[in-house]
């Protein structure tokens, strides 16, 4: 039945001729099915508040309850970010590159910082080393964490988000202890890292991982028994292999469509001196990814528990010149969503000629194209929260009717419950 939006102010086409709003009521008691009378709409999601770091806008055109077509359209919000690393010198840069994103912002310096030490030709020590992949994971930890609590809110599950981002406090505080930030650690610089991780650190790490690692396994016992989570996250936001081949997706967003495809296995940082483990899924759907996920909240455990265990003394850092001679290179890690990729042209002088990246999300939003259709109105906002897109929310959605223009504004929540 149609929405009392819908009954008041749109026109509705029957026979190729406009109905008056009059009209609707008498035709309705003769019995006709009003979903046969129903054109497609589309539906725009966003752009996004102009605040944010990469706003999407989503065009969805649905019929009925499906959805049958959807354009991504990026680009609302350009920062000049590379601009102006070309406008400041190296180490300049990398508070920058620490501020494209605040959820992920020691895998922007890690790659950035790596990228300048193969120009220079230079190597972090041995401890720096550890402690950057300790730093990598701890991210990777605090953002999986905070994806899960995502995940349970849109699916109506608020005991799950409360109880994920409780677990995620324990990353955000000892997080806080070791850089002194909650959000851009500043923990990162060419030729090493700014500062140590104290014993005491490393005792409290220990017990935190314990923690974490039997908090993912009773989550995985959640995502795979909970009938409610299955009904809503199995066979939902379906990308193959093919389709996550064709749209290059990244991250665990790839592996959870059986796709072994992580830049670990590229061994920056300490990653060739200890064990871990690549997970991967064949269901190719929300559960999938959520499974994938949660396997990397445990390893990633178990990598910080034995780079506390193998970590040595020694220094953090390594002295570096100011002045990076003529030289180009690109370096990629693996960020939480995925694949990083940092582009550094030199020019011989202080400052960069040229710096380009690219972050994972912008590989997979385009997957989102094929993810969306045939799938539910109600499930759009848990399709797109399963690929972690690097931007927030609004609570401004639009609906279009495409035939009278008319417009009306609705809330993110009252989306979720949306029906044609």
């Amino acid at each position: 039945m149609l929405n009392s939006f819908l009954f008041k102010k749109v026109p509705i086409i029957y026979d190729n001729k406009y109905l008056p709003t009059q009209q609707i009521k008498p035709i309705l008691t003769r019995g006709f099915n009003i979903n046969s009378m129903a054109k497609h709409t589309t539906i725009p999601l966003g752009p996004q508040h102009p605040a944010l770091v990469e706003p999407e806008h989503l065009k969805l055109e649905v019929d009925g309850e499906n959805v049958i077509n959807a354009d991504i359209y990026l680009g609302y919000l350009h920062r000049g970010i590379e601009e102006l690393m070309q406008k400041r010198n190296y180490t300049q840069n990398i508070y920058v590159a620490e501020r494209i994103c605040g959820i992920c912002s020691a895998c922007h310096t890690l790659c950035y910082s790596e990228a300048v030490e193969s120009i220079l030709d230079i190597e972090a020590p041995l401890r720096a080393k550890y402690i950057r992949t300790i730093i990598s994971e701890l991210e990777r930890l605090h953002s999986h964490l905070l994806w899960l609590g995502v995940a349970g809110y849109e699916i109506g599950i608020d005991t799950i988000f409360q109880s994920a981002w409780k677990d995620r406090e324990y990353v955000m505080e000892i997080l806080e202890e070791i850089s002194g930030n909650r959000v851009n650690y500043a923990m990162n610089t060419i030729g090493g890292v700014r500062r140590d991780i104290s014993q005491t650190h490393n005792e409290k790490l220990l017990k935190i991982m314990i923690h974490l690692e039997k908090r993912a396994n009773y989550y995985i016992k959640v995502f795979t028994h909970d009938s409610t989570i299955l009904k809503r996250t199995q066979g939902v936001g379906i990308l193959t292999a093919h389709d996550a081949k064709k749209y290059s997706a990244a991250g665990p967003l790839a592996r959870a469509s059986n796709i072994k495809f992580d830049i670990r296995n590229e061994n920056y940082a300490a990653y060739n001196l200890i064990n871990w483990n690549e997970f991967t899924n064949s269901g190719c759907d929300i559960s999938a990814r959520a499974i994938v996920r949660l396997n990397e909240v445990i390893d990633s455990s178990k990598i910080i528990t034995q780079c506390i265990n193998q970590m040595t003394t020694g220094p953090i850092n390594v002295k570096t010149s100011p002045i990076v001679p003529k030289a180009e290179t690109t370096f990629r890690v693996e960020a939480p969503r995925g694949e990083l990729f940092y582009y550094v042209k030199s020019n011989g002088t202080d400052t960069p000629e040229r710096v380009r990246m690219r972050p994972p999300t912008y590989a997979n939003l385009l997957a989102l194209k094929c993810m969306l259709k045939g799938a539910k109105i109600s499930d759009v906002p848990i399709i797109v929260a399963s690929i972690d897109p690097c931007f927030s929310c609004t609570d401004r959605i639009t609906i279009l009717d495409t035939n009278t223009k008319i417009k009306k504004t609705i809330t993110e929540n009252q989306l979720r419950t949306f029906k044609l």
